[in-house]
């Protein structure tokens, strides 16, 4: 492999810390950045943890300098979609600054490939099912504009500095690695599916929002995906780009939607437990629907999905019966 020496930026946090297993396990030297604001340090497993900040123009140079970096994947960003509605400001100002700031590391070391970790969210309110590359951008939060705002920046740089990206935007992304021992932990725990099985150890009760939607139970549809199945997408990507891949965006979903009933439904089977949940009203900016269309992905990356929602819950369970205060480093 003509890649040896990997950059994962947000290594430490949910997926950042899944992709740096994953490359440990395929034999990469992996150095991770993470100002560690909502990572872990101890879900870096294998690979050298450097605290800084991407905004750091002293700490990036530093970095790009004492590291053969020859590829880039970046995670490090805010991702609370109703936080970035209060504070705009918060969400542009980490994300937005914080690419600018590995991009200009990249150029001046001459590091051409980056692998972004974007989001669904840059769809906003999609026109049609399952959604496309193609279709209209138009975010309806600021995470999601601030992330599209970088797709936008990736692309200039790319016919300005020749820096290859791939920039792909996940659905739901859940479940764990019961091998190496990581999994998710935010606080506050705004997802579904770890919601649902805390719900199951009995540590907090379950809402649920909306059942008045218009889908085949009244509830939210979801297209979920293994953390595993994202990360062996992000690899796939990085070396997409190496053999010279062209530079764009990427879905990364199952194709398939699953409803919220139907995920507590899951979690009942899989747990065995009961997981009351009381159902709430609507909350502004829900779309009904959102399912991904991974057609480019698997034509031109090569890529398939392969677990599906028992083993997403089954592996996210595992994780949290084994870690209930998840990773107990919370300040």
């Amino acid at each position: 492999m003509s890649m040896k020496t990997i950059l994962v930026a947000g290594g430490a946090g949910y997926i950042g810390s899944h992709m740096v297993a994953l490359l440990v396990e395929k034999g990469y030297d992996v150095v991770v950045a993470d100002n560690l604001c909502t990572g872990h340090r101890d879900a870096v497993k294998g690979a050298k943890l450097e605290i800084c900040d991407l905004r750091d123009k002293e700490a990036m140079e530093k970095l790009f300098s004492s590291y053969p970096i020859d590829g880039v994947i970046n995670f490090a960003a805010f991702s609370l979609v109703g936080e970035s509605v209060a504070d705009p400001l918060k969400y542009y100002g980490n994300n937005v600054s914080g690419a600018v700031g590995i991009l200009t590391a990249m150029k001046d070391h001459g590091v051409n490939k980056i692998v972004f970790s974007s989001t669904a969210a840059t769809y906003g309110e999609p026109e049609r099912q399952p959604i496309e590359e193609i279709d209209r951008t138009e975010p309806i939060n600021p995470y999601g504009a601030s992330k599209l705002t970088i797709e936008g920046l990736l692309k200039w740089c790319d016919k300005a500095y020749g820096i290859k990206y791939a920039a792909l935007r996940y659905f739901n992304a859940a479940g764990a690695d019961p091998e190496v021992s990581i999994g998710e932990d935010h606080f506050p725990e705004t997802h579904l599916i770890p919601n649902v099985l805390s719900a199951a150890l009995g540590k907090k009760s379950l809402e649920l929002y909306g059942d008045d939607y218009p889908t085949p139970d009244g509830t939210c549809v979801r297209d979920y995906i293994h953390v595993r199945d994202l990360a062996e997408a992000h690899l796939l990507a990085l070396e997409y780009l190496d053999r010279g891949g062209e530079s764009g965006p990427f879905n990364l979903g199952s194709g398939d939607g699953y409803s919220v009933k139907e995920i507590v439904e899951t979690a009942r089977r899989v747990t065995g437990k009961p997981i009351p949940a009381a159902m709430k009203p609507r909350r502004p900016g829900d779309p009904p629907t959102l399912i991904a269309s991974n057609k480019k992905a698997r034509e031109v990356l090569g890529w398939t999905p392969k677990r599906g929602l028992e083993e997403i819950i089954a592996d996210a369970w595992t994780w949290h019966q084994g870690h209930p205060e998840g990773y107990g480093d919370r300040k």
